[in-house]
C-alpha cells in the first residue's frame, strides 16, 4: 500500500452499528488454531467495491476485544461487496456493503499491534483530523464559487455582490472559513509535535463540519435556484457537507469526547 501497488479500505462501520462501535460491533472473529473465522457485515466502506484488501475490525469472541484483520478481497471465500447506489453526496467515493460469511483469515493477517478498540481509536483520531481539513476545503469551494457568482450575476442592473445583504453573508462565510483554517493549521502543528489528542481531533472535526454546513447553506442561498444546479458546483458542496458532518463520528459524539476531556467525566453510556 505504501508503494501504491495495492489499495485498501477501512471496515469499521456496520449496518446497525455506527457510534457504538467501541463496544457493540456485531462482526465477530473466532480463532481456530492459526486461523480466524470472521462473520458479519460492514457498511458505507469507501473503496470497498474495487480495492485489493480490506482492514476489517471484528470483536474477538474469546475476550470481547476489537481486533483488526487484513482481508484479501478477491482471494477470500465468503467475502463479497455490494456497491451502494444512488448517493447524493461524496459521489467521487465508491462505498460498499461488505458481507463476510465464515471467512477464514490466517493469524499472520491479524494486525499484531491491535489489542483493543483503543488501538482502533488511534486511527480514528487521524481520520477525524483529516475530515476537518476536508470540511474546511468544502467551505472554501462553496465560498469561492458563490463569490464569483455574486460578482457576475446581475439584478436590477447591478451585480448582486453590490447589495448589502449579499455582502453580509459573504463576510460571515469568510469568517467561518478563516476560523476553520486557523483550527486545522493548529491541529497540524500539534500533530507534527506529537501532541495531537483525541479531544483535539474531535473538536476540530465538530467545529469545522458545523461551520462548513452553515457556510455552504449560505452559498446555496446566494445562488438562489441555481444553487441546486450541478454546473454551478455549490449544490455539490452543499450535499457533501452533510456527509462530512456525520461520517467519522457525528457532531454530538465529537462533543462528548471533548466534554470528557475537559471535565474528566464521561457522559457515554
Amino acid at each position: 500500500m505504501a508503494r501504491w501497488e495495492k489499495i485498501g479500505c477501512f471496515g469499521l462501520t456496520e449496518p446497525l452499528v455506527g457510534s457504538g462501535a467501541s463496544g457493540g460491533l456485531t462482526t465477530t472473529a473466532k480463532r481456530e488454531g492459526d486461523t480466524w473465522i470472521i462473520s458479519g457485515q460492514k457498511k458505507w466502506i469507501g473503496n470497498s467495491p474495487w480495492c485489493d484488501i480490506s482492514i476489517i475490525w471484528a470483536r474477538d469472541v474469546a475476550d470481547n476485544q476489537v481486533k483488526g484483520f487484513i482481508v484479501e478481497n478477491k482471494n477470500t471465500p465468503g467475502f463479497s461487496v455490494e456497491k451502494i447506489q444512488n448517493k447524493i453526496a461524496l459521489k467521487v467515493v465508491q462505498n460498499g456493503l461488505i458481507t463476510m460469511d465464515n471467512c477464514r483469515i490466517p493469524e499472520e493477517n491479524r494486525l499484531q499491534g491491535d489489542k483493543s478498540f483503543r488501538d482502533t481509536a488511534r486511527v480514528l483520531r487521524m481520520t477525524r483530523y483529516l475530515v476537518a481539513w476536508e470540511a474546511t476545503g468544502c467551505a472554501m469551494g462553496a465560498y469561492e464559487n458563490a463569490l464569483k457568482y455574486c460578482q457576475e450575476r446581475l439584478q436590477f442592473g447591478r451585480p448582486i455582490g453590490s447589495f448589502q445583504l449579499v455582502q453580509d453573508l459573504l463576510a460571515k462565510m469568510l469568517a467561518n472559513i478563516t476560523a476553520s483554517q486557523c483550527m486545522v493549521v493548529r491541529t497540524a502543528q500539534l500533530q507534527a509535535e506529537g501532541k495531537l489528542s483525541d479531544a483535539h481531533a474531535a473538536l476540530a472535526k465538530a467545529f469545522t463540519t458545523a461551520k462548513c454546513r452553515e457556510t455552504v447553506a449560505w452559498a446555496r442561498e446566494l445562488l438562489g435556484g441555481n444553487g441546486i444546479a450541478a454546473e454551478y458546483n455549490v449544490g455539490r458542496f452543499f450535499a457533501d457537507s452533510e456527509a462530512l458532518y456525520s461520517y467519522e463520528g457525528t457532531y454530538q459524539m465529537q462533543n462528548l469526547i471533548v466534554g470528557k476531556a475537559v471535565t474528566g467525566l464521561s457522559a457515554f453510556l
